[in-house]
């Protein structure tokens, strides 16, 4: 499919969907002035949202942008129980480090999302993305820790999950 139509398509779609949830009604009315409201939107910003190349829009995508929602609410919930031990136990130990991880996303999109999912993880930070690696601040980096490990232990798991709908 055409990017341009795939474009129109999903942002049509979304405000949409945002449109619905935001009146929180099904009138006929309601709808008919989201449709037109999202259809403006979409011949608006047409060609202004290279952003949304990057999805994978299969029949599969709500799943896998599901399954990464629950990989990442997992490692929150981790994140979260292990930065509490810390804070609640001020003798565990902590190592703060500036460490490098590899990311085979190719998009922006891609990136993006991947770094902010580490920076909403307790316990790490993204500084800042330089091609294929992102720059991480880790509260209890290991010394001599390998990129390949680090980007294991750090971003693998949403890397995968996010993967599967963003290229």
């Amino acid at each position: 499919m055409n990017n341009g139509i795939t474009q129109f398509i999903t942002i049509f779609v979304s405000s949409l969907l945002l449109w619905l949830l935001l009146v929180g009604s099904l009138q006929p009315e309601e709808i008919i002035v989201g449709i037109i409201v999202s259809l403006l939107v979409s011949f608006l910003t047409i060609g202004r949202t290279s952003l949304f190349t990057a999805l994978r829009l299969t029949p599969f995508f709500p799943f896998y942008l599901f399954y990464y929602l629950a990989i990442f609410f997992k490692a929150l919930v981790f994140a979260n129980l292990d930065m509490a031990r810390r804070v609640i136990s001020p003798s565990l130990p902590i190592q703060p480090g500036i460490i490098r991880i590899n990311t085979s996303l190719e998009s922006g999109l891609g990136k993006l999302l991947l770094a902010n999912s580490i920076t909403l993880t307790p316990g790490t930070l993204s500084v800042d993305i330089e091609d294929n690696q992102i720059v991480v601040h880790w509260i209890d980096c290991p010394e001599n820790i390998e990129i390949d490990e680090a980007t294991t232990r750090i971003a693998a798991s949403f890397e995968k999950s996010i993967g599967k709908f963003l290229k």
